[in-house]
């Protein structure tokens, strides 16, 4: 087996998400109690008990699915030390998982990183009327036309036949409205704070750009497979461009993971809430073997 591990983006939270783990494994329950020393506040009490209003804030929610991303695949490192990884990818701020599963920096450097992209991309979405869609079965480049026609942004594009729209809410309203004119009727406004991976995201990447270039981090042992370019970055300059840039841009998400299969990888290993990478993987690679580390039932009935 030749896994690549890939990390859970935004949505995938759940209230609860990780407390079994943290009572099963000592190395996830050291990953938590690590994340609320960083943080300065009781991260751990919201992640387990609430509310979920709170928990689905931006700035809570990026660090707390860092967090339990991390400690479910440190949980995986104690039982399977032997099993390494051929490369890493995360969706949006899955990428801060992979690269610390990667080694481009510690648990605690990431967490404070992402804590700061969280806070930049939560204030950009107080300041915008923002809003996102997912199109099923649609054409991509007559997404992307009415995308321009319409000022929005593509968002993601997370599989064969769903790609996500995202901008401004009344152009993202004309958006759809047009897209199913020209005969694409599954189209799913999504409940969102704002609207991610467009340009009214672009003064978060631009402010999150002096603290990347005075963080430390270096090039990460395992490749690592960047949503910006869907490509391993050559230097920890273009690593921290690629960071910034993610903020307001595209993730190409279905070349990552095509690109990482292609690069010697046969099973995908997903750490973090929910199992939205491996259904993405269904859709994309349905030969591809999987298995999610999400609870700690999930890691206790591995067996390689």
């Amino acid at each position: 087996m030749k896994p690549f591990f890939v990390f859970s983006g935004q949505g995938a939270q759940a209230i609860g998400m990780g407390r079994d783990l943290v009572e099963a494994f000592p190395a996830a329950k050291a990953r938590f109690d690590e994340a609320d020393a960083v943080l300065g506040y009781d991260q751990s009490s919201i992640v387990f008990e609430g509310p979920a209003e709170k928990l689905t804030e931006s700035r809570y929610c990026q660090p707390a699915i860092y967090t339990m991303s991390c400690a479910a695949l440190d949980a995986f490192r104690s039982r399977f030390p032997e099993v390494k990884p051929v490369a890493c990818a995360g969706l949006s701020l899955g990428e801060y998982g992979a690269l610390y599963a990667g080694g481009a920096f510690d648990f605690a450097s990431g967490l404070r990183l992402l804590a700061q992209r969280a806070e930049l991309m939560d204030r950009a979405c107080r300041s915008t009327s923002g809003g996102m869609a997912s199109v099923l079965s649609g054409d991509p480049d007559v997404i992307r036309e009415v995308c321009a026609a319409c000022g929005i942004d593509v968002a993601n594009y997370n599989s064969p036949g769903q790609i996500v729209i995202s901008g401004e809410k009344e152009k993202l309203a004309k958006a759809v409205e047009e897209l199913k004119n020209r005969g694409m009727r599954k189209v799913v406004v999504l409940n969102v704070a704002g609207a991610f991976h467009s340009r009214l995201m672009a003064p978060a990447g631009e402010a999150l750009k002096p603290v990347l270039e005075a963080s430390a981090m270096t090039l990460p042992t395992t490749p690592v497979y960047h949503n910006f370019t869907a490509a391993v970055a050559g230097s920890v300059e273009e690593l921290k461009a690629n960071l910034a840039s993610q903020v307001a841009g595209s993730v190409r998400w279905e070349e990552c993971v095509r690109a990482m299969v292609a690069a010697g990888g046969d099973t995908m290993i997903e750490f973090g809430p929910g199992n939205v990478l491996t259904g993405l993987l269904r859709r994309t690679l349905p030969e591809v073997p999987y298995f999610n580390v999400n609870s700690a039932a999930s890691l206790e009935s591995l067996a390689f």
